[in-house]
């Protein structure tokens, strides 16, 4: 770990203030504590990774429940086992607390709390506004203070910046202020913490300064940019890429379906191109906290500057439109075998958002599955990594994916494609199988029907195609 001379854009003959140096120093010598504000699948596993560069850290959040889990050497995200958690707290080097004013005793905050979209999709930072509160409660001189909360360009130099300053200290000279967005991919066993590049921008050059200095203590790779802003709108980019991409490749699967093609023949067929070609595919949807929600916070910024953003709300309106999509693909499905959706029991297999990960947060499934239920459908699911669904007026408790279960339903539908689901056998008892993800790509059946183009048939029967050809679960 440390500094990459080629991105370091400030000049070394700057003057820092009597408090840059020496926080610089705490850091540098791991005798800075590290404070993280909101520990969720963000400020957790963040927090594991402070700790293994050898620093202490206090941990804040307002749920009495999970700091008292993690004080008892216990885990409420996937990606952090319970014992990682319980080997950090014997180690003395990490403590979760709700109680604010503990931030004094931080020399470096990062701030990794929740932003979502209200009702009417416009940014919902009142737990930003809340965390800076806190913060800027116990704000002292000689604290870095980094907003690591995706949102929208102007919030760490609009919002934080005033309440921090409210406090009578100077940015740039008694704390130092910085936004560097989170990059965390949950189940990704690849890209983590530690190996995924950080952006970083600063207030001033002397925040940037320190919050370079910090973050490449336990970091790879810190990349700098020039503004706060700049590394706002990153973040939002990334994941506008993403929406857009995904969206073109949803519009692509219902071009291809009234073509009556194959669109996962078409992708793989384009994807041979070496070149000028980035493989998406396409799905009931997206989902997670960051992909759905991201771009609105962009379109929401520029109303505000009299800009519309077109393709950024068409490219959202694409995506929303897909489980409605899904829902008459198996409505049609059902209809073919002279079958009302109306009474008719649809097992979902698969309810969070990603693969092999148990977050249902804007999950496409909820959605598939309140349109089901409202048209007169009996709904049942399955998935490994989520036994009961407790969310937004939904309560459902998954079920066996057992022989008779997938004989019982009239239709399976697979939403998510989890890896370990034996998609063959799926295929061999079922009556109907909607695959939305190409889950069943090397089951070859009568009874498959695919997000676009024909069933696929053979004149041997479903079982013994199945037999031949196993499935190859992920995407």
């Amino acid at each position: 770990m440390g500094l990459n001379n080629a991105e370091t854009r400030w000049s070394e003959r700057e003057q820092l203030s009597t408090e840059a140096r020496e926080l610089v120093g705490r850091i540098t010598s791991r005798e800075a504590v590290w404070g993280v504000v909101g520990l969720g699948y963000v400020g957790l596993p963040l927090s594991v990774a402070m700790t293994s560069a050898g620093y202490r850290v206090l941990g804040y959040d307002v749920s009495e429940r999970v700091v008292d889990l993690l004080n008892a050497g216990g885990s409420h995200v996937e990606d952090v086992e319970a014992g990682v958690v319980a080997g950090m707290r014997s180690k003395g080097a990490f403590e979760a607390t709700t109680d604010a004013s503990r931030l004094a005793e931080c020399d470096a905050i990062s701030i990794c709390v929740p932003t979502p979209l209200s009702k009417t999709r416009d940014p919902d930072i009142s737990y930003v506004v809340a965390a800076s509160q806190a913060v800027a409660g116990s704000l002292r001189p000689g604290q870095l203070i980094v907003l690591e909360s995706t949102t929208y360009p102007g919030t760490t130099r609009e919002v934080l910046l005033p309440l921090l300053e409210e406090t009578g200290l100077a940015v740039g000279h008694d704390f130092f202020l910085c936004f560097s967005p989170e990059r965390v991919d949950p189940g990704n066993t690849i890209w983590q913490v530690g190996n995924t590049p950080k952006v970083i921008g600063g207030i001033t050059s002397s925040c940037l300064r320190v919050g370079q200095v910090a973050y490449s203590s336990f970091l790879d790779r810190v990349v700098p940019v020039s503004s706060t802003e700049a590394a706002e709108l990153t973040k939002l980019l990334e994941n506008t890429f993403r929406a857009v991409n995904i969206a073109l490749v949803n519009e692509m699967a219902q071009v291809a379906d009234r073509l009556d093609v194959d669109v996962w023949e078409v992708i793989e067929a384009a994807a041979t191109k070496p070149f000028g070609f980035m493989k998406f595919t396409p799905g009931p949807g997206i989902g997670g906290h960051c992909i759905p929600l991201d771009p609105h916070y962009l379109a929401w910024k520029m109303k505000t500057l009299n800009y519309r953003t077109r393709l950024v709300e068409v490219a959202s309106e694409v995506n929303a439109g897909m489980p409605e999509f899904v829902v008459d693909k198996i409505q049609d499905a059902l209809n073919e075998e002279r079958k009302p959706v109306r009474g008719s029991r649809i097992l979902v297999l698969g309810v969070s958002y990603k693969t092999d990960v148990g977050d249902v947060r804007e999950s496409p499934a909820l959605d598939i599955m309140r349109m089901l239920e409202k048209r007169g459908a009996e709904i049942a699911y399955h998935d490994p990594f989520v036994p009961e669904i407790r969310v937004d007026g939904l309560d459902w408790t998954g079920t066996a994916l057992t022989d008779e279960e997938l004989q019982r339903a009239d239709c399976v539908a697979i939403i998510t494609d989890h890896s370990e689901i034996d998609y063959r056998n799926v295929v061999k008892r079922s009556r109907i199988v909607v695959d939305t993800r190409n889950a069943t790509r090397n089951v070859v059946g009568p009874n498959v029907v695919r997000l676009s183009g024909p069933r696929t048939t053979r004149e041997a029967p479903v079982a013994s195609q199945a037999e031949e050809v196993a499935a190859t679960p992920g995407r």
